[in-house]
């Protein structure tokens, strides 16, 4: 089988199509034939620098869906055949994989290939910031940055389904539109900071409830200054670079967070009773993935640039050449 493989930190350049042997799942693992892999700003920051639990030489990659094509001992819970998804699996850009069976979820029939392999990674972070960081009550107001990328439209229509208000914020013109059929109420474009102002003035002075900011140092100050007392700045934009300060320069009270994921799916329990609330949402309509482009997996190396370019909205997937064999 084929991974994309990275021997040193870097650019897109860095990424390599290369053969390694199929893995062999172990006890209570699951092998699985990569469908397709999501890709995210993750796998952007693990390619260019060193991260908790990351190192190279590695595989890229952490999301995706398949098929069971082999369960190591003790597996009972899975079947040859059955298609599954998972969140978080190191080495996902792969064409065969070995996972743990507690890291998957099976993919119910009436969920397509691509909702499954576009959904769990930013369809569970935008759930853990609407409802354990933030919990979204009707007339909320959200500020929502990146609103047109993966994570921003996931968060967007979650805020509208549980009845808030959204503010997105998009880099450019031509992604308002995007975050406006997501839901958005109302859409600003900003790049950068400087937008406290503008959120103010549509809150009547008052500030939002709640900033999803993963814009990084940039846009972190302008984040706080947007809140109303007591507000909470859901930070998620290390990737982005990280900001310094004091304690003391938090304004008007507000709750600073870094919510991660891994803390809303501790356990396996958690993982299945929450991918089956976003595949609900799924069914009522009320959230619908967006794939903002297609690519073969051994062009994997492109999607990265794509991504990073700013170009892009939504979910960008890598279909294994495997999938149908």
């Amino acid at each position: 089988m084929h991974a994309i493989h990275i021997r040193e930190y870097g650019g897109p350049e860095v990424m390599t199509w290369t053969e390694f042997p199929d893995p062999v799942p172990a006890a209570g693992e699951v092998g699985v034939r990569l469908r397709m892999a999501g890709v995210n700003f993750m796998d952007t920051g693990a390619r260019k620098m060193p991260l908790p639990t990351w190192s190279v030489p590695t595989v890229l990659g952490v999301e995706g869906m398949g098929v069971v094509t082999e369960l190591g001992a003790g597996v009972e819970d899975f079947a040859v055949g059955d298609r599954v998804a998972w969140r978080y699996h190191k080495g996902s850009y792969a064409e065969r994989l070995a996972i743990p069976a507690e890291a998957l979820v099976r993919v119910p029939d009436d969920i397509d290939d691509e909702t499954a392999a576009a959904v769990l990674m930013q369809g569970l972070t935008a759930n853990h910031f609407t409802t354990e960081t933030y919990a979204i009550k009707p007339g909320d107001v959200a500020v929502v940055h990146s609103a047109a990328g993966g994570v921003g439209l996931m968060l967007t229509q979650l805020i509208k389904a549980r009845g808030g208000t959204v503010i997105g914020l998009v880099s450019r013109e031509d992604k308002v539109p995007v975050a406006k059929d997501a839901g958005a109420d109302r859409v600003l474009v900003s790049a950068g900071g400087g937008f406290e102002d503008r959120i103010l003035e549509l809150t009547g002075g008052e500030g939002a409830q709640v900033v999803y900011d993963g814009g990084g140092a940039a846009t972190f100050r302008s984040s706080q200054l947007a809140l109303r007392r007591h507000g909470v700045h859901a930070y998620f934009g290390v990737v982005n670079g990280n900001p310094t300060f004091r304690p003391a320069e938090l304004p008007n009270s507000i709750l600073l967070s870094y919510p991660s994921v891994v803390d809303h799916v501790p356990t396996r329990e958690a993982l299945v009773r929450r991918a089956g609330e976003l595949f609900g949402f799924i069914r009522s309509g009320q959230v619908t993935p967006r794939i903002g482009g297609r690519y073969a997996l051994a062009d994997a190396a492109q999607a990265h640039r794509d991504l990073e370019s700013r170009s892009t909205s939504g979910k960008l997937l890598l279909a294994s050449a495997t999938m149908d064999r």
